[in-house]
């Protein structure tokens, strides 16, 4: 009898029924128009510098009567793929509630690694923590919910930066990343044995902020599991039961759970803008 063995391809494949390129055009889409709306309401803007690749840039979003702080949006693809570009369109929900969103594009493997992609997002959060005022909130979305919980590592960011920070949300985060050593699509990621090690958020420890681990109840067991994880294993490391929590979002998939911060009063909005 022939072992069985875990199809790691298939436990980190969300797009199984969907078309890839008319998802992501939809997203394209939707942000654009936001945007050309957006620009007639409030305040944009676009293509803001904080470092020195062609991608380390990021928008910025803010209510046109002033703003509660700022939501720092972190997007997903696997740290492959997509950019800022793509999602605009999910400020909506958080200006309605009056904070500012910003959001950053990072460079992309293969060029550069996973743990230069932290590098870039820790570069991105104290930028735009030096352009605004008010408190910050961190949300990302799938390999976006890995780097949030990166930043709230110990030793990231400069304590004038982490006293500001609020809360932070990793929605259908990869918090654990052994297992991409065993996917396709390290061809393009390059993980070694050590970098799981260090970029996995599961063996770092937390600063003490607040951060809810948000998931789809729809989602692939995988990202359940993910979602469980984090929480179990910073619950363990600070014993701090009411700053870690674990949220399983019913009748919720890898993208509509995201695509919820449209609407001002979702479950994630109001977490988030609370």
């Amino acid at each position: 009898m022939k072992d069985w063995q875990l199809d790691w391809d298939e436990a980190f494949d969300n797009m199984q029924s969907l078309d890839p390129a008319e998802l992501m055009q939809s997203w394209q889409n939707s942000s654009e128009e936001f945007k050309v709306k957006w620009a007639l309401s409030g305040d944009l803007n676009l293509n803001l510098v904080y470092g020195k690749h062609s991608r380390e840039r990021y928008d910025l979003f803010k209510p046109s009567g002033g703003d509660r702080g700022t939501v720092i949006f972190i997007h997903g693809g696997y740290w492959m793929r997509t950019g800022r570009e793509f999602w605009s369109f999910i400020a909506e929900g958080i200006l309605d509630n009056d904070w500012a969103v910003a959001i950053p594009s990072y460079p992309l493997a293969p060029e550069v690694r996973i743990s230069s992609i932290t590098s870039s997002i820790i570069q991105a959060v104290e930028k735009i923590a030096s352009k605004t005022k008010g408190p910050l909130r961190l949300i990302g979305h799938s390999a976006g919910g890995h780097l949030v919980s990166r930043v709230v590592c110990k030793k990231m960011l400069v304590n004038e930066t982490l006293q500001r920070v609020e809360k932070v949300i990793s929605v259908s985060g990869i918090h654990d990343l052994r297992p991409l050593l065993n996917t396709k699509m390290n061809k393009i990621l390059g993980l070694t044995y050590s970098e799981v090690e260090t970029e996995s958020s599961i063996f770092c420890s937390p600063e003490n902020i607040p951060l809810t681990c948000w998931v789809g109840a729809d989602e692939r067991p995988e990202f359940l599991r993910q979602n469980r994880l984090l929480q179990e294993a910073w619950l363990a490391g600070s014993g701090s039961k009411h700053l870690i929590d674990a949220y399983y979002d019913s009748g919720r998939d890898h993208f509509s759970v995201i695509a919820q911060l449209k609407d001002r009063k979702s479950p994630l909005v109001t977490l988030l803008t609370e």
